[in-house]
């Protein structure tokens, strides 16, 4: 039998999956709540169509699907680990010391500052945006209503703090799954978004400190954070040696070392200091590690902090990028993504018309999904092959995808993220965005150093999941 032709996509039929995953994003998870990885699955069917008929067989597709899964399986295997690192550091103390003298910084008479710049360090700890703004972030709310700040300024805060911390945590979903998507690593990849974001952090901090100087606060919210102190000083016994973890990993990281091994370590050290300083069973450790630290202080608030990590809970942001990459890979095989990539890059003529391209791609992936991790898959499943094409690295890319997609989402108000913050501190979504400055100065920024040429790194190596590409 004779085997099929094959031919390239038009315009328009390399269109058609897009547009398709873009409805079932847009209206069956932004509207009726559907789980994203059957709507991907869906759009990957479509997908599969079309390529059948192109001539495409099962099989051909089918190879694509695994290879797309195969360039992304090292970055999701961290990923995981990153799972097991979370439980076994709150099972050793680590994390909730850091929380504890992270709290003790507060200042009442510099609310919006403060408010920001413990929500960034508890959230780079944690690595969760929703646990921050959600214990944390609650307590702030209720100090600003003692104290008659102004609460969109106060909700803006917490969540530029909230974000800036999970965006560049390494252990946030978001921050992992980026360089899976552009084909970066972990740790390049954070190093090359402090370009970005730390300078929007610092412009928001300014403006927080001359707005918040006149602001007075009140006992009674102080309470509220003297209760959880308390509360932790009741649970965990504290000591220096409780840094090793986040030692060994700093010092691995310098040291340029594979990120899995060091992780791993960094575990084992932490299960052995969680027996020796907390008390608790080796079993119990290896237990969080899998399935997460499940945490009983008597303070609802402080549980809900607490209570997070292991690889199990990782897995579903894994299994979204499984569902990406399949997508991915039909895309590919089939020449659909060339036909809109040779479309796009007569647009991208320079440096600075890519980084555009993705920040406007990014965002739009934002607004019509409202998720933050479409809105990194889908640009970093795009334009990697253009990145690649123009020898610039794809730490590039998973930063810009970052500084457009992570970030953005929360001042979305029908985001998952959206929804929540504005729910979780009483705020509505479009009074506090304002106010979240490092959530869309980011991408200015961005903007600015593409156009300006202001570290773009070149590309230096093929494989780029190397620690120092």
């Amino acid at each position: 039998m004779a085997e099929k032709v094959k031919r390239k996509p038009t315009l328009t039929e390399a269109l058609i999956p897009f547009i398709v995953m873009a409805f079932l994003l847009g209206v069956g998870y932004g509207v009726f709540k559907l789980r994203i990885e059957v709507l991907l699955l869906t759009a990957a069917s479509v997908a599969g169509l079309l390529g059948l008929r192109l001539g495409f067989n099962y099989k051909e597709m089918q190879t694509g699907i695994m290879e797309s899964i195969h360039k992304g399986m090292p970055a999701m295997s961290i990923v995981i680990i990153v799972g097991m690192l979370i439980g076994t550091w709150i099972a050793a103390g680590t994390i909730p010391m850091i929380i504890y003298y992270g709290l003790e910084i507060i200042s009442p008479q510099y609310f919006l500052i403060t408010a920001s710049i413990v929500c960034s360090v508890i959230s780079l700890v944690t690595g969760s945006s929703y646990g921050t703004v959600g214990t944390i972030g609650i307590a702030f709310m209720g100090i600003a209503h003692g104290m008659g700040i102004p609460l969109a300024q106060a909700a803006g805060a917490i969540v530029a703090g909230a974000y800036f911390g999970d965006k560049i945590s390494p252990f946030s979903d978001t921050t992992n799954l980026a360089p899976i998507a552009a084909g970066s690593n972990l740790f390049d990849h954070i190093r090359h978004l402090l370009w970005t974001t730390t300078p929007a952090w610092m412009i928001g901090l300014i403006i927080y400190y001359f707005v918040g100087l006149g602001f007075e606060a009140d006992p009674s919210g102080e309470q509220k954070i003297d209760t959880i102190l308390l509360t932790l000083e009741n649970n965990y016994n504290f000591s220096i040696f409780l840094l090793l973890p986040l030692l060994t990993i700093l010092y691995l990281t310098v040291r340029k070392k594979p990120a899995i091994p060091g992780m791993l370590l960094s575990s084992v050290i932490a299960i052995v200091l969680a027996y020796i300083f907390q008390n608790v069973s080796i079993q119990t450790s290896v237990h969080a590690a899998v399935f997460g630290f499940s945490a009983d202080t008597g303070l609802e608030v402080v549980d809900k902090l607490l209570t997070r990590g292991g690889m199990v809970h990782m897995m579903e942001v894994t299994l979204i990028a499984f569902c990406a990459f399949a997508f991915g890979g039909v895309v590919q095989v089939t020449f659909v993504l060339d036909k809109l990539l040779s479309e796009i890059t007569k647009y991208t003529t320079s440096v600075g018309k890519l980084i555009a391209s993705t920040v406007a791609t990014s965002i739009t992936t934002a607004v019509i999904t409202g998720s933050s991790f479409l809105a990194i898959l889908i640009p970093g499943e795009l334009f990697a092959p253009i990145y690649k094409e123009k020898k610039l690295a794809a730490k590039n890319l998973s930063r810009t995808t970052e500084d457009s997609g992570t970030v953005v989402v929360p001042l979305i108000p029908w985001s998952i993220a959206g929804v929540y913050m504005a729910g979780t501190l009483g705020v509505p979504t479009l009074e506090y965005a304002p106010w979240a400055f490092m959530c869309y100065l980011g991408f200015i920024i961005a903007l600015i150093y593409g156009f300006a040429g202001i570290k773009i790194a070149p590309k230096i190596r093929e494989d780029e999941t190397q620690i120092g590409s």
